[in-house]
């Protein structure tokens, strides 16, 4: 079996877990999560965080990310551009959002390109491992985009069960900081 036939049979595995459980049920599984992220010291102490608003299925970030703004921090979102890539723009407030590509939510407010003012991550991914790699949802965007965020904190935000032993990886797959 090659990487992306091992990246994939993983992705099945997991959508499998995820699928056991109700929208209501993850919710519920995803305020610890988010507990443990708003308390994290690189949050606290962060003035500018990119977030990712949620899919159904991902541990749900709609109320963190209005806590965070709230506590006054700039926050950003992803918006999908095209087909490879992502540009950043700063949340506002729920009503601000629209569908877009994925039927992802995505901001409508202004377009952010200091990205070496961004200290933290927050970075959803259909799997994390004890190394901090981190498995997609197999388009790249991520590692695309945090290529480009060196310096900032990367922190991997999950269920329990996404975390597996090991993950197959590229040179350009980002490693996390951390996984929560």
């Amino acid at each position: 079996m090659n990487l992306q036939e091992e990246k994939n049979r993983i992705r099945t595995e997991i959508r499998r877990a995820k699928n056991r459980f109700t929208v209501d049920e993850r919710n519920a599984m995803s305020v610890s999560v988010m507990d443990r992220l708003l308390s994290h010291p690189r949050i606290r102490e962060a003035r500018t965080v990119l977030m990712y608003y949620s899919l159904p299925d991902e541990v749900n970030t709609t109320v963190a990310v209005d806590r965070l703004l709230q506590a006054g921090k700039t926050v950003l979102l992803p918006v999908v551009i095209d087909d490879e890539n992502l540009e950043l723009r700063r949340y506002e407030k729920s009503s601000d959002l629209r569908e877009g590509s994925f039927h992802i939510p995505e901001p409508t407010g202004q377009r952010f390109s200091d990205y070496d003012s961004i200290e933290v991550v927050a970075v959803p991914g259909m799997g994390f491992d004890r190394r901090c790699n981190r498995l997609g949802r197999g388009k790249g965007y991520y590692d695309r985009l945090l290529a480009r965020l060196p310096h900032a904190y990367k922190i991997g935000v999950c269920f329990d069960f996404q975390k597996v032993d090991s993950l197959p990886a590229n040179a350009h797959d980002v490693k996390m900081d951390e996984v929560l």
